[in-house]
C-alpha cells in the first residue's frame, strides 16, 4: 500500500501559488524571491505500482504536484555559472566592507539570451544580502535602529530593468518605483532623487538588467548610461547585465587594461550629460565576465553538459523515466542539438517534453516526442517574458526537431557532428 499520509478533502494544497509571482523590480517582490526561492519542495518519487492503488482524486492531485515539481525545479550550477557566481560573489563582498572612501568598481555579465544571466546575478545577489542581514543582526543597534541620513525601510540590494526605450527619465522611473519613492517634478529632480533613494535605503548592490537595450547612437541613451556610470559614486557596487556587452556600444568609451582585465571608462567631462557628477576626476572600472553555453566540442564540454542533464533526470518523476533517460545514448546529443547548450532553451524544452509524457501516458521522454515539440522563442517583443528582440534577447539559433541534411562526416569523430550533420572543419 501506498505510505502516502492521508489528507483531508479540504485540505490546502501547498505546492500551488495563490497571487502574482515575486516581481523583482519592487522591493516587496525583491524581499519574496530572496525569502522563498528555495523554499519549493518537490514531490516524493512512487512506484507505478503505488500510483495505481491510489484514488482518483489523490491521482489528480499527484499529477498535479509532479507537474509543479517539473516546473520549479532546482536550477543547477554550470561551470559557466559558477566562474559568474564567484566573481561577482568577490567583487560584492569586496565592496561592501570597503571603508575609505573611493568609487567602487562595477561587474558587466555578459552572455547571449536564454542562458541564465539574470537568475544567476539576482540569486548570487539574494544570498549576498541573507549573509548582510545575518551579519548585521549581531549589531541591531548600529543596523535595524534608525540611523541617521537613512529610511527604515533597508535595501541592500535593488533590482531594475532598462526600458525598451532607454531614457535618463525611463532609468529613473525605474530604480524609483524599486524603493515606492515619488519621481519628482522633473529630471533633475527624478535623478536627485533616484540618488537619494539609493543612500536613504542603504543600498549596497544596484542590478541593472537589460542594459544592452540602450542604443548608443542614440543621444538619449548616451546621457542614460552616463547617468548610469554617475552612481557609482554612491557607494554601490553596479552590476549590469546585458547581451553581447563587446559588440553593443556600452564600451566603446573605455579601454581594456590587460594588468587587471578590466575596462576602464574615462572621467566624464561637463557638457549635456545629465550625470549631476559629471566632472569628477574618478575613473569608473569594469570587470567583464561572460556567461557562456555549454561547449559540446571538447571532452571536458561534453562531461559537464552530460553531468548537467544527470543533474535534471534527477529531479523528473516520470514513472517509465529513470538514470541515463537524459544522460545516456543519443540523447545528449540531440539535446544539445536541439538548444545548442543554452540553458534556458535546454529547460524550455525538456519542461514541455515532461509535460507532454504525462499527458500521452507515455511516462518517459523520447527523442520521438521531443521531436513533437517546438521551442517557443517568444518572437513577438513584449509578450509572454517582455524579451526585446532588437537588443539580442532572443537568440537568433536554429531549434527545430529534424536536423538539415549535409555532407556525411568522416568516420571516428566525435558523434555529436554527425547528429548535427555539420561537415569537419578541414572540409567545410
Amino acid at each position: 500500500m501506498s505510505n502516502l499520509h492521508p489528507e483531508s478533502p479540504n485540505a490546502p494544497v501547498p505546492f500551488l501559488r495563490f497571487g502574482p509571482r515575486p516581481d523583482r523590480t519592487r522591493h516587496e517582490g525583491w524581499q519574496e524571491f530572496r525569502r522563498t526561492r528555495d523554499l519549493f519542495v518537490p514531490v516524493r518519487k512512487i512506484s507505478l505500482a503505488e500510483y495505481g492503488l491510489m484514488s482518483a482524486r489523490k491521482k489528480s492531485l499527484y499529477d498535479l504536484r509532479r507537474a509543479a515539481t517539473h516546473v520549479n525545479m532546482q536550477m543547477l550550477d554550470t561551470p559557466m555559472s559558477e566562474l559568474v557566481t564567484m566573481l561577482m560573489r568577490s567583487r560584492i563582498q569586496n565592496n561592501a566592507m570597503r571603508i575609505g572612501p573611493s568609487t567602487l568598481d562595477g561587474l558587466m555579465i555578459n552572455g547571449g539570451g536564454y542562458q541564465g544571466k539574470t537568475e544567476t546575478a539576482c540569486r548570487t545577489a539574494a544570498e549576498f544580502e541573507d549573509t548582510w542581514r545575518d551579519l548585521f543582526e549581531q549589531y541591531p543597534e548600529c543596523y535595524f535602529d534608525p540611523m541617521p541620513g537613512t529610511r527604515d525601510l533597508i535595501a541592500p540590494v535593488a533590482y531594475c530593468q532598462t526600458p525598451v526605450k532607454a531614457t535618463p527619465i525611463g532609468l529613473c522611473e525605474a530604480i524609483l518605483d524599486y524603493y515606492g519613492a515619488p519621481y519628482g517634478k522633473n529630471l533633475r529632480g527624478m535623478i536627485r532623487n533616484a540618488r537619494e533613494s539609493i543612500k536613504a535605503h542603504a543600498t549596497t548592490v544596484l542590478i541593472i538588467d537589460d542594459i544592452t537595450r540602450l542604443k548608443m547612437h542614440r543621444e538619449d541613451d548616451q546621457d542614460t548610461l552616463d547617468l548610469i556610470r554617475g552612481l557609482m559614486d554612491l557607494d554601490v557596487t553596479l552590476v549590469l547585465i546585458g547581451v553581447n556587452i563587446p559588440r553593443s556600444g556600452l564600451l566603446r568609451e573605455g579601454w581594456h587594461d590587460p594588468r587587471t582585465n578590466q575596462w576602464i571608462y574615462a572621467p566624464l567631462k561637463k557638457g549635456k550629460s545629465y550625470n549631476p557628477d559629471a566632472s569628477t576626476q574618478t575613473e569608473r572600472r569594469f570587470d567583464l565576465v561572460t556567461l557562456d553555453p555549454f561547449d559540446y566540442s571538447n571532452d571536458a564540454g561534453i562531461a559537464a553538459f552530460v553531468a548537467h542533464l544527470e543533474g535534471i533526470e534527477n529531479q523528473i518523476r516520470l514513472f517509465n523515466a529513470g538514470p541515463g533517460t537524459l544522460s545516456e545514448g543519443r540523447m545528449p546529443e540531440y539535446l544539445y542539438r536541439r538548444t545548442h547548450g543554452i540553458v534556458g532553451l535546454l529547460r524550455r524544452l525538456i519542461e514541455d517534453g515532461l509535460t507532454k509524457a504525462i499527458q500521452s501516458g507515455l511516462e518517459d521522454l523520447t527523442i520521438d516526442l521531443l521531436d513533437e515539440i517546438t521551442i517557443n522563442l517568444g518572437n513577438v517583443p513584449g509578450k509572454d517574458d517582455g524579451r526585446d528582440a532588437e537588443a539580442g534577447e532572443i537568440p537568433d539559433i536554429d531549434t527545430s526537431p529534424k536536423r538539415k541534411p549535409g555532407p556525411k562526416p568522416r568516420k571516428g569523430r566525435n558523434s555529436v557532428y554527425d547528429d548535427r550533420g555539420t561537415p569537419p572543419a578541414a572540409e567545410a
